[in-house]
């Protein structure tokens, strides 16, 4: 459905505007979605594991990880956590991308002495120490509009109302931005992709010396009998191709292809390693070779 990052300094109503949106929100899904709200507290991380970076970044990886494992189709996403550092927000967003989900972020603003005043304040046990609160606010990269992963972006001052109705059409009715080459995953070839190739590549070769041979090196259209289950047509030209030239040429396809299958090239996506299609790549190569 949709990924919503909260962001703002420690302490600074970010957990309150969560809920008022879990609360606006619901009203607005139809029986099957739902709005879910993952944080610092539900992950049961807590304000002293940004004492120091030692521990943050376990903290900040498990939060990521928890967000990953809960973002869905059917579920608004919202996640209460200081979010104050942009590469972060743009992991966020890149996972939002891959699961074609809508994005928006929520700044949540307020007065360095405020956070200190309501943090102090805390009886939860959740107060960060002044030092790390002080520390955080020094390091607080702000959103940007300007930039994708924080768009659209809603400002929120700590003494305005949460305009929710603006926040649900972005989260509802939004545009859905499609994955780009950075967060679609790798596609990996089977385990048998090489053998494939060198057997079709092979058998290819020998069914060309062999349509060869009954046409008597006149060429024209004939149709090669790769298999028992796969013939395929090729243009050949007015001569004999020697075998020598032909196992050249099946060299340099199947070293293309074994670099493409090692280093895991996709092909935009659409990677297929069938016999068929390997087949019909070989004699494209050909064919293309043949008419230079």
């Amino acid at each position: 459905m949709s990924l919503v990052t909260l962001v703002g300094y420690p302490a600074s109503g970010k957990s309150s505007r969560a809920a008022q949106l879990v609360a606006s929100i619901s009203k607005l899904l139809p029986p099957h979605l739902s709005a879910v709200v993952v944080s610092d507290e539900t992950l049961n991380i807590a304000p002293s594991a940004y004492d120091d970076s030692r521990t943050e970044k376990p903290a900040r990886a498990a939060l990521f990880t928890a967000v990953q494992r809960m973002l869905s189709p059917t579920t608004v996403l919202i996640v209460d956590a200081p979010n104050y550092i942009k590469g972060f927000r743009y992991q966020l967003y890149c996972a939002a991308r891959e699961m074609k989900l809508r994005v928006c972020t929520i700044y949540v603003v307020a007065t360095p002495d405020l956070c200190h005043k309501w943090n102090d304040a805390r009886t939860d046990g959740r107060a960060y120490s002044t030092a790390t609160l002080e520390n955080l606010i020094v390091r607080f990269e702000e959103p940007s509009s300007m930039v994708r992963w924080d768009s659209p972006l809603f400002t929120v001052p700590w003494n305005e109302e949460l305009p929710t109705s603006d926040i649900a059409q972005a989260i509802l009715s939004g545009s859905v931005k499609p994955p780009n080459s950075g967060t679609i995953a790798a596609v990996k070839a089977p385990t048998d992709a090489l053998h494939v190739i060198e057997q079709i590549a092979t058998a290819t070769v020998d069914a060309i010396i062999s349509a060869q041979a009954e046409t008597q090196g006149s060429g024209g259209l004939v149709t090669l009998p790769i298999s028992s289950e796969l013939k395929l047509p090729i243009s050949l030209p007015p001569r004999n191709l020697t075998l020598s030239e032909l196992q050249r040429l099946k060299r340099q396809f199947v070293t293309v292809h074994k670099k493409a299958v090692t280093l895991g090239t996709t092909e935009k996506g659409a990677v297929d390693w069938t016999e068929q299609s390997v087949a019909h790549k070989f004699v494209t190569y050909l064919e293309e070779y043949l008419r230079s």
